[in-house]
């Protein structure tokens, strides 16, 4: 299973193709139009948002809501594309008109001018911005019906903004509220403080980060391997999330306090009752590289928006002056759209380990497959 995306921020539309996927899978548009809202909402978010209203267009792979076997194209035109026609048609437009040399702090900006020889950064922050992830969430809960098949599902919520963290320990089960609260988190009281938090930094014309949670229930043994590094499944899915726009940091369970506690604090003591369990998941369900059956949790630090109202200090690439950096969206934290980006590259990447595990060319022999894995 493979996802190709293209497109940029103001351009058209966003596109994916997603190749290996098996046929008869079903593809429930209106739940990828679900997660897609999902990814527009939250306290926090800028304008562009009430321009944008994303909706999945399936051009190929699908027919009467069935996969087909071969590859599944899909499309999000991009609204705002006719108030930036002029600047961005690619059978010519005035480029003078939003040209940007203002290089962002933070941002991909002075680095891709660098690599990719322009002088204008608009050539390369259209491409860097994180609307992109507008086809991974689409991809994302494609994936999630794949999996969903097989008895696994992935969810989330988040448990930090901007220094104000959840301690508190959650069921799978109860994750599922998050999505119904402005923040995304499930202690009403931290989330209130985060809010205001979130106002003054506002007012400020600052940004803010998180840290995000990540849970994956129901997978069975065995996935990844302890034999091909590039194939441990910590390594697959903690690339996965990192490879999202303002990740900088991942962990798998326990994960860096495990540094500071000794061993018989941090490992997972094993025990049978007619079959193999944990007391605890330190791990957060993945030993040696490989799933042990336990729940997978996943935890993912968001750097602040790189672009502030109020603008940093920066140089022109231009003429070399000092400046203040351009401001390019107004959002305040986008933590709730990192959360159901996170989940739905989490998805993709688990379901690319299982297909090439399960192999088949239908679902029917996924199926059958998965069913005689212990």
């Amino acid at each position: 299973m493979k996802l190709t995306t293209a497109g940029e921020s103001h351009g058209k539309q966003l596109l994916g193709i997603i190749e290996g996927l098996p046929s008869n899978l079903e593809i429930n548009i209106d739940e990828i139009n679900k997660y897609l809202a999902l990814r527009q909402s939250g306290y926090g978010r800028g304008a562009r948002q009430k321009i944008e209203c994303d909706k999945v267009e399936i051009l190929s792979g699908v027919r009467n809501r069935l996969t087909l076997g071969s590859p599944l194209a899909f499309t999000v035109i991009n609204k705002d594309y006719e108030n930036w026609r002029e600047f961005m048609a690619p059978e010519g437009c005035d480029t003078s008109k939003k040209t940007l040399t203002r290089v962002r702090p933070g941002h991909a900006d002075l680095t891709g001018l660098f690599k990719y020889d322009q002088t204008d950064a608009r050539n390369i922050l259209e491409r860097a911005s994180a609307r992109e992830t507008t086809v991974r969430v689409a991809a994302g809960s494609i994936a999630r019906g794949y999996l969903k098949a097989l008895g696994v599902e992935v969810s989330g919520y988040v448990a930090g903004v901007c220094g104000i963290v959840d301690p508190n320990i959650y069921s799978f089960e109860q994750l599922s509220a998050a999505k119904s609260e402005p923040l995304f988190m499930l202690d009403k009281s931290l989330q209130s403080k985060a809010m205001s938090l979130l106002d003054k930094l506002k007012a400020e014309g600052d940004t803010a980060g998180g840290i995000i949670e990540i849970r994956i229930k129901g997978l069975k043994r065995g996935f990844g391997s302890c034999m091909e590094y590039s194939k441990k499944l910590d390594g697959v899915l903690c690339g996965a999330l990192m490879s999202v726009q303002a990740i900088k940091g991942v962990e798998v369970g326990m994960g860096f306090k495990a540094a500071n506690l000794p061993g018989s604090k941090v490992h997972d003591e094993i025990y049978y009752n007619g079959d193999f369990y944990r007391k605890t998941n330190n791990a957060g369900g993945i030993e040696g590289g490989m799933s042990n059956g336990e729940e997978i949790v996943l935890r993912a630090a968001m750097k602040p928006i790189p672009t502030l109202m109020r603008g940093l200090n920066t140089v022109d690439y231009i003429t070399k002056a000092p400046e203040k950096a351009a401001g390019e969206r107004s959002d305040v934290a986008a933590v709730c759209a990192a959360e159901i980006i996170l989940e739905s590259v989490a998805a993709f990447a688990l379901a690319e380990v299982v297909s090439e595990r399960l192999g088949g060319d239908n679902m029917r022999e996924v199926l059958e497959r998965y069913a005689l894995l212990r």
